[in-house]
């Protein structure tokens, strides 16, 4: 596949408004929480680190799916929850600071693990003349796409909050209507792909998704914490940054693979209608906590 004008210059300018808008909500008293409650950090972390890379390999090699397929859910794994977790979490009565708290140090952790969790992936999943193996200079890249827009976000609001709280609306609409053309180039840049594996991948990446979900959920109230921080790690490992997986799957400076793009992009669309689902359900677990309390 050669690569596009469109794509080389598309891509990375839709990934970096994106992580501009990432910025523009962050400041550094979101790190420092980590600080003052470090048990539900390194909970979700865990969970988001350890745990789900794990299941989806699982999962991977259960529903047989076909090499780049493997490697493009591996990636979606391995990225960092999505922005649109931190207003889930809120309609679902979570610990949003907690949300944005894992958001902002999962993006910086995510810089190293991603490369890490793909470079596996490839060794694992396809053979020695397919792999493309991300090198150091391609994580630099990662580094620079993913965190520069985001750190010249957070030094606006740190410099011009009334700025940058005006800004924050208008990004996060482009930033959605990014994430939508994204999702378009991907599944047009590679339709034959998307139509003849859609059903098993579509199966693969909800299974993926619930069990997402479920982990961030239950597994933090194992470890005792409350019901507002299960929510918000539950909707933070659910909701991945999918737009980063796709951009990453399909840039010609990484991994210059759309097939790669095909699971994040499904786990996208159906993300938000699950999400949807699992705030209904904890908000009614929520009514009836208040009622039993009454």
């Amino acid at each position: 596949m050669t690569a596009s004008p469109l794509v080389t210059l598309f891509l990375p300018l839709a990934l970096g408004i994106i992580m501009l808008g990432l910025g523009l909500s962050l400041t550094l008293a979101d790190f420092a929480r980590v600080v003052k409650f470090p048990k539900p950090v390194l909970v979700g972390l865990g969970c988001q680190i350890l745990l789900l890379p794990l299941v989806c390999f699982l999962l991977a090699k259960g529903f047989q799916l076909e090499a780049a397929l493997a490697v493009g859910m591996m990636l979606l794994a391995a990225s960092p929850g999505g922005t649109s977790a931190n207003l889930y979490s809120h309609l679902a009565h979570g610990d949003v600071a907690l949300n944005i708290t894992l958001t902002a140090v999962n993006s910086v952790i995510a810089v190293l693990t991603m490369p890490l969790i793909v470079n596996l992936s490839l060794a694992h999943f396809m053979s020695g003349d397919q792999a493309i193996p991300l090198q150091f200079a391609k994580v630099l890249q990662v580094f620079a796409i993913v965190l520069g827009p985001v750190a010249i976000g957070m030094f606006l609001r740190s410099r011009f909050p009334g700025f940058a709280a005006r800004m924050e609306k208008p990004v996060k609409i482009i930033s959605a209507l990014f994430l939508l053309l994204i999702i378009v180039l991907a599944v047009a840049k590679d339709w034959r792909t998307f139509v003849d594996y859609a059903p098993v991948v579509g199966l693969a990446a909800l299974a993926f998704n619930l069990i997402s979900l479920a982990v961030g959920y239950f597994v933090p109230r194992l470890f005792r914490l409350s019901q507002r921080q299960a929510v918000a790690i539950g909707m933070e490992i659910g909701i991945h940054n999918g737009t980063l997986a796709i951009a990453l799957a399909l840039s010609p400076m990484l991994l210059n693979n759309p097939t790669m793009a095909i699971p994040a992009a499904i786990y996208s669309i159906i993300m938000f209608f699950t999400a949807a689902g699992f705030g209904w359900w904890v908000n009614r677990a929520h009514g009836r906590e208040l009622a039993a309390g009454a």
